[in-house]
């Protein structure tokens, strides 16, 4: 079924979202990939007192909602109801607003995304498949999946009109972006059910 989707996503959208919808987004999301994924982790471990093993180690849904309010803190943008894309973009040419934008690997992330979730991130767009913990964390905390094209960054990136550099500037392109996307076309993968497309 197609969707349009209005960010933020919140948990009434999501429930609305099933495995195989064709979905164009509009709204504001944030680009993130691995360095970053591994930044925003260590600044949540440093605001609890652990080390970053430690804090990747624990089981999902281990954190207190007094934790969870010093881990959101720790973040540079509040992720509740938001998407991440797991974007580096190209450098922008002169008049663009952004370089290809093609989707990364999502797996590079899986090790990050339950403690994402659990502080109320709602969406992830990627590609390829999901870690078996990072899909049960998506059914517990209510949230979906996306793929984007990968192969397509030039098209996609014709429906990011802005990007702003929010966090992490030193990482460069994998530095964190703040998007205001229209129509950004998706597929959900995996939804808040625990159904997957590739399956």
């Amino acid at each position: 079924m197609n969707k349009i989707i209005t960010m933020p996503l919140n948990k009434s959208i999501v429930k609305e979202i099933r495995a195989g919808d064709i979905c164009k987004i509009t709204g504001t999301i944030y680009s993130a990939r691995d360095a970053a994924h591994r930044r925003m982790s260590e600044e949540i471990a440093k605001a609890l007192g652990v080390s970053i093993d430690e804090l990747l180690a624990e089981p999902d849904g281990f954190l207190s909602e007094e934790q969870k309010k010093l881990a959101r803190a720790a973040l540079p943008f509040d992720i509740t109801a938001q998407t991440i894309y797991y974007l580096g973009p190209t450098p922008a040419r002169p008049g663009q607003v952004i370089g290809s934008a093609g989707p990364t690997t999502s797996t590079r992330m899986d090790k990050y995304t339950p403690l994402l979730l659990e502080l109320g991130m709602s969406g992830m767009i990627g590609k390829g498949r999901r870690g078996d913990s990072v899909k049960a964390s998506m059914k517990k905390n209510t949230a979906v999946y996306f793929a984007a094209t990968g192969g397509a960054g030039a098209l996609l990136s014709k429906c990011i009109k802005s990007s702003e550099i929010i966090a992490y500037e030193d990482l460069g392109t994998e530095a964190i972006r703040k998007l205001y996307v229209e129509d950004l076309p998706v597929i959900a993968v995996t939804d808040c059910y625990g159904t997957d497309a590739y399956s």
